[in-house]
C-alpha cells in the first residue's frame, strides 16, 4: 500500500483528493494536515466522507509526512517550495498541485507570482505532469509539478495541431470559462453566491497566471522558442460550480484530416476522448470524472480550426490527474481509483 500524506486538506482540490484517494485500493492515507482545522476529524468538515475518511486533521508541524511515500500539495502557490525539499530529502516523493514548480523560467515564475522562488535548484528537476505529453519522465520522477486547470484544457485542445506543424503558432485563442470552484474555497466578494449566480464575466484579460505555463508547454510541443508562441488566453467566470470550457481558435497551415489527426494522437489516452464530428462537448458530461472530451470543428470549410476540450476543474483539472500522476510513479495501472463515471444531471 502507497501511504499518501496531504498538505492542505481543507479547499476543493484537497477534499477532491481525499475522495479520490479513499476510493483507490493501493492507497492508504496517513496524514491530512491544516493549521487552523488540527484535531477536526475531516467527517466533521466534509459530511460527504463519512465512512470513507476517519483521519483527524493534525497541525503540519505534528504530521508524520516524512513517513509517506507521497505527499500531495493541495496548498496556495509558495508553500510547497519551501518543504518540498525536506521531503525529498527524506525519500518521499511530492506532487504539487499549486504552480511553484510548473514554469521552469525561475525570473519569469517570480514576475508572474510576485514573490521569491526558495527552492529554483528543484525546478529544473521537476516534471510537468501532463500525462498525455511527459508519461515516461513522470514513471520516473520524485517532484511532479501538476498541471493547472485551464492548461489542462487548452494545451490537450491544441497538442494534435501543434505537435502536426499544421496551424499559425503565432495567432492562437484561447476563450476558456470556469465554474466558481476554480477561484478556490475562500470568502470573497466576486465568488459570494449572489455575485457569481446569474452572471458571467472574463477576468484576468491583461494577463492571467496559467498564460506562461501555457505558452511553454506549446513551445515545447513544437520545439520552438516561448516568444514564438502567439496566445491570446481570455478565462472568463461562469455561473456554476466545477467545471471547464475552452473554446480554441487556430489558423490552419497546412492541410490534414484533423478529425483523424486528434483521433490517432488520442487513441491510446484513457482519460481523453475525441468525440464524432459536428460533435458540441457538455462540462456535465465529465462532471466529477478525470476524462477531457474534445470536439473538433472547421466553420463554414473555412481557414480557422475551433477546438472545443471540457474538463472538470476539480478532476483532470486537479486532484484526478494528481491521482494519474501518482499511478504513474508508482508503477500501478494508470487508471486506478480513476474509474468514476460522471455524474448526470
Amino acid at each position: 500500500m502507497i501511504k499518501a500524506g496531504i498538505v492542505g486538506g481543507t479547499g476543493y482540490t484537497g477534499v477532491e483528493l481525499l475522495r479520490l484517494l479513499a476510493q483507490h485500493s493501493g492507497v492508504e492515507l496517513t496524514a491530512i494536515t491544516s493549521r487552523g482545522e488540527a484535531g477536526t476529524k475531516v467527517a466533521d468538515m466534509f459530511p460527504s466522507l463519512r465512512g470513507a475518511v476517519s483521519l483527524n486533521f493534525s497541525d503540519p508541524k505534528d504530521a508524520p509526512l516524512s513517513d509517506c511515500d507521497v505527499v500531495f500539495f493541495a496548498t496556495p502557490n509558495g508553500i510547497a517550495m519551501q518543504q518540498v525539499a525536506q521531503l525529498l530529502d527524506a525519500g518521499v516523493k511530492v506532487i504539487d498541485l499549486a504552480a511553484d514548480f510548473r514554469i521552469k523560467d525561475v525570473a519569469l515564475w517570480e514576475r508572474w507570482y510576485g514573490m521569491t522562488h526558495v527552492s529554483p535548484d528543484l525546478i529544473a528537476e521537476a516534471v510537468y505532469g501532463l500525462p498525455e505529453v511527459n508519461r515516461e519522465q513522470i514513471r520516473k520522477a520524485r517532484l511532479v509539478a501538476n498541471p493547472g486547470c485551464y492548461p489542462t484544457a487548452t494545451q490537450l485542445g491544441f497538442l494534435p495541431l501543434v505537435e502536426a506543424g499544421c496551424i499559425d503558432l503565432g495567432h492562437l485563442i484561447a476563450d476558456a470559462k470556469s465554474g466558481v470552484s476554480g477561484a478556490g474555497r475562500k470568502a470573497e466578494i466576486g465568488i459570494l453566491f449572489s455575485e457569481a449566480a446569474d452572471n458571467f464575466k472574463a477576468y484576468g484579460v491583461p494577463g492571467h497566471r496559467h498564460l506562461p505555463e501555457i505558452r511553454q508547454g506549446l513551445a515545447r510541443a513544437a520545439g520552438k522558442a516561448e516568444q514564438q508562441i502567439g496566445l491570446t488566453f481570455v478565462p472568463h467566470l461562469t455561473p456554476m460550480i466545477r467545471g471547464i470550457h475552452a473554446t480554441l481558435y487556430a489558423r490552419i497551415t497546412r492541410e490534414d484530416d484533423f478529425q483523424t489527426l486528434f483521433e490517432q494522437r488520442y487513441a491510446a489516452e484513457p482519460f481523453v476522448d475525441v468525440l464524432p464530428p459536428k460533435s458540441h462537448p457538455e462540462t456535465r458530461s465529465v462532471r466529477a470524472a478525470n476524462t477531457c472530451r474534445i470536439a473538433v470543428h472547421r466553420p463554414q470549410g473555412g481557414d480557422t480550426l475551433v477546438i472545443l476540450s471540457v474538463i472538470d476543474n476539480l478532476v483532470k483539472g486537479a486532484a484526478g490527474q494528481a491521482v494519474q500522476n501518482m499511478n504513474l510513479m508508482f508503477g500501478l495501472d494508470e487508471c486506478s481509483g480513476l474509474s468514476q463515471v460522471p455524474v448526470l444531471p
